[in-house]
């Protein structure tokens, strides 16, 4: 008699592997936004206007069918439909049919798109995943007139393979007409919102001065259409003029730069335009965009344009000798009552998933601040007496802060006990902003030194391995001296899970542990750990802790096409992989890059430690709670794990599950 195969096997046959477009249909929320069929509609927007980024596309028509259906349709060059040279299928299929493949990944020189939103190669594969219904019709240019290709896939599937036929009658047209039916099933609402779906069309003809966009409405037979010559400056006046009844307190600061082909660091065509306007009173209005792609999350472009507008008004405020004494402006003072549109072009954009709401390339920071910033100063130094006008107003921010800075002060100022002499401190005292980094050795705390913010960031370096404190009594705890400069530094005095700790005298808001990348400053990371969580579990439970995640890897790749020199960071073995398979995407052959392995923090110059590890914009920080546990189960963990009479349950616990980590030695 044949013994049943117990329902908890685990075997060969039990690794699914995932095909075509399996995934999407599968996990939906990991490629779009499922509250409803938005997003894979702008998925096909984006591609016509990428279209028109490229000077291919004049015309945009967006229709809602009475039946649902949404068609997009574009007069650009026409998505290709012959085979491609190695899959051997209709290229246009390949487009709709299989993830990671379209034509933005081919950034180098006579690239089809220099310069696109699309970069993960999933979006209109996305779509036709998640459609019940997709019809593909495109008009394409030949050397005996025009060629008509349709195709017709449901549920992701072809059901009408590409017919291809002459079309005389279109004479010279071009162009891609795309119809999807969303799949209801797949959202939490079958219903688009109408003014999401207008907003993201205006955004689109805002920033394709010239370009038309259109969306009829079939059910009502309402059609509208923008097309802007004025570009971003009469965006953001019609916004203002809709949300704040506040006039600008100077006139609309604009400008554009873009890199030429000799720009150093940056490729050609990278760049910036953006339109600033300060309001005394009323809403601010902030909507920024990367290569046409909304980014509502804002993201290092942001960044850069507030480190560039910051150090414009920053220096025109110095020059003329308009700061009071005691008073010291903030890049906040400055951004609190700026409204702006942004739109930047970036070669090669990193966002964060793939709904794109957020840029994270760090490159961005330097390259939107190096162009703003020169602007600005050279136009408030044109124009004093508005110069003067916003000086006034961000000086007015900083003098608000440092009244409501002060009142925290007063509690603070009595019984400060000396700070340890290895701590750098920082010069802010605003706990909202203030960062200390625990930092492993005198070396690495030179560098971090070197290359922190001062204003906000202290350091504090660590001499050796810190004191295993499971098993140390609270009365002993500062016979340590590391323990001891490490609570004198923060200014909060070591407590139990059971009280109600008095965080009033807390230093900095965020403490930062800062280790190698290796075994050894895995396991600092874990004495730091047992400390806050034995001593100072106020601080965990508060969100104050968090671990720094310096890089193990420096990849340096070759200048290749538009693409300067780039070093690139990666914070172990599995970035590194993904790290090389983008390079040979890219076309760089196998060796043409080099890998440098950090030993160690002290082996990285203020630059690179600030650039990877240190810089708001650009860091992985990562922070420290108790997720799903509670107090009680965690102690018992770290009491298996730290306490000194544990070795047999350490012993057993590492024999059960040694084979999950994955050792650096």
């Amino acid at each position: 008699m044949a013994t049943k195969k117990p329902v908890s096997d685990y075997s060969e046959s039990s690794i699914r592997v995932l095909k075509g477009l399996e995934p999407v249909k599968q996990r939906p929320g990991m490629y779009t936004r499922t509250e409803n069929p938005l997003h894979i509609i702008q998925e096909v927007i984006d591609n016509a206007s990428d279209e028109a980024l490229g000077g291919h596309c004049r015309n945009i028509v967006v229709t809602q069918n009475a039946d649902g259906s949404i068609t997009v349709e574009d007069d650009g060059r026409g998505i290709p439909v012959g085979l491609h040279p190695e899959e051997g299928v209709p290229t246009v299929e390949i487009v709709f049919t299989r993830l990671h493949a379209g034509g933005k990944f081919d950034k180098g020189s006579g690239g089809a798109y220099a310069f696109s939103g699309g970069l993960h190669g999933v979006g209109v594969s996305v779509t036709n995943a998640l459609s019940k219904r997709l019809e593909i019709t495109v008009w394409r240019k030949e050397p005996n007139g025009t060629g008509l290709h349709h195709l017709v896939f449901e549920h992701g599937d072809v059901v009408e393979p590409l017919n291809s036929v002459a079309a005389p009658r279109d004479g010279k047209k071009s162009g891609t007409r795309v119809t999807a039916w969303p799949d209801p099933k797949y959202f939490d609402s079958p219903a688009i919102s109408q003014t999401e779906l207008q907003r993201l069309l205006r955004s689109k003809a805002v920033l394709l001065p010239g370009v038309s966009v259109t969306l009829n409405n079939a059910k009502t037979g309402e059609s509208q259409t923008w097309q802007y010559n004025d570009g971003l400056r009469g965006y953001l006046t019609e916004a203002l003029a809709q949300s704040t009844d506040g006039e600008t307190l100077i006139p609309l600061f604009e400008g554009a730069q873009f890199a030429g082909p000799d720009a150093e660091g940056f490729a050609e065509g990278e760049g910036a335009a953006w339109v600033v306007a300060w309001t005394e009173q009323g809403a601010i209005v902030r909507e920024s965009y990367v290569n046409l792609i909304p980014t509502p999350n804002g993201g290092t472009h942001e960044s850069g344009l507030r480190d560039g507008l910051y150090g414009a008004v920053k220096n025109f405020v110095e020059m003329h000798s308009l700061l009071p004494k005691g008073v010291k402006l903030l890049p906040e003072d400055v951004f609190a009552r700026a409204s702006f549109v942004l739109s930047a072009k970036v070669l090669d954009p990193q966002f964060q998933g793939q709904i794109k709401e957020r840029l994270n390339s760090r490159d961005a920071v330097r390259l939107v601040s190096t162009y703003a910033k020169p602007a600005l100063e050279l136009w408030l130094n044109h124009h004093v007496d508005y110069g003067k006008k916003l000086a006034e107003l961000v000086i007015k921010q900083a003098q608000s802060r440092l009244r409501s800075l002060q009142k925290v002060e007063k509690k603070k100022s009595s019984g400060v006990a000396v700070l340890p002499g290895k701590l750098t401190d920082c010069e802010s005292t605003d706990v909202t902003r203030t960062e200390l980094f625990l930092v492993e050795g005198d070396s690495a705390g030179g560098s971090a030194k070197m290359g922190r913010d001062k204003e906000f960031q202290a350091i504090l370096p660590l001499r050796g391995k810190v004191l295993n404190s499971w098993e140390t009594d609270r009365d002993r705890l500062f016979a340590n001296n590391e323990i001891h400069d490490i609570s004198v530094a923060i200014g909060v005095d070591p407590h139990n899970a059971t009280d109600t700790p008095d965080l009033s005298g807390l230093r900095y808001g965020k403490i930062c542990i800062l280790s190698d990348a290796d075994v050894d400053g895995s396991h600092i990371q874990v004495l730091l750990l047992t400390l806050f969580f034995r001593h100072f579990p106020g601080l965990i439970a508060n969100g104050n802790i968090c671990i720094a995640r310096p890089p193990l890897y420096r990849v340096d790749a070759p200048a290749r096409g538009k693409k300067p020199i780039q070093k690139l960071y990666a914070l172990d073995d599995g970035e590194l992989v993904a790290i090389e398979d983008k390079l040979r995407k890219d076309g760089l052959k196998e060796g043409a890059w080099s890998i440098s392995r950090f030993k160690g923090l002290g082996e990285m110059n203020a630059e690179q430690l600030w650039e990877t590890t240190m810089n708001p914009d650009t860091r992985r920080l990562l922070p420290v709670s108790l997720g799903e546990y509670e107090h009680g189960a965690s102690a018992a963990r770290f009491n298996m794990l730290m306490g000194k009479g544990e070795a047999a349950a350490r012993r057993a616990w590492i024999e059960e599950h040694g084979n999950e980590a994955e050792a650096d030695i």
